[in-house]
């Protein structure tokens, strides 16, 4: 599981220690893409061929499913942990990602997401004042 809430930094070459707490998961290397809501999303390799093996499943003749497979497949990059519990966030996801030095490292149980720490300042402040609204449309779904 990865649970937790965590502020790192990014250093000049865009390296970003990942928290202690989850290293064990990433021993084996991970996956970084671009995730929803401008953040990345970094899965273990299990967690990721799960996501894969249904995200190729999606009706290629659908623009939509066309358009999330490429932002996903296209974007995805292995990661391996170094000697410091780093990963190497690749250029081109810092930019889709906006993120600048100080970041948020936020587990969510199968998946890391990494933020730039004022867009998710502002998306968590947004989500909280939101929060009945967002409980209640769970309700409707049995949650």
């Amino acid at each position: 599981m990865l649970l937790g809430e965590f502020q790192h930094s990014l250093d000049t070459k865009g390296r970003m220690a990942v928290p202690a707490k989850f290293r064990d998961k990433l021993t084996a290397g991970a996956i970084i893409t671009r995730g929803i809501d401008n953040c990345l999303f970094v899965f273990a390799h299990p967690e990721w061929e799960q996501l894969a093996a249904k995200l190729i499943a999606l009706p290629l003749a659908q623009a939509n499913s066309r358009a999330f497979v490429r932002l996903m497949l296209a974007g995805a990059t292995d990661v391996t942990l170094d000697n410091q519990g780093r990963i190497l966030v690749p250029d081109y996801l810092r930019k889709y990602a906006g993120l600048k030095k100080d970041v948020i490292v936020a587990g969510l149980y199968n998946r890391i997401e990494i933020w730039d720490e004022d867009a998710w300042s502002a998306y968590k402040a947004k989500t909280e004042s939101s929060s009945e609204t967002i409980a209640e449309h769970l309700g409707e779904l049995g949650i």
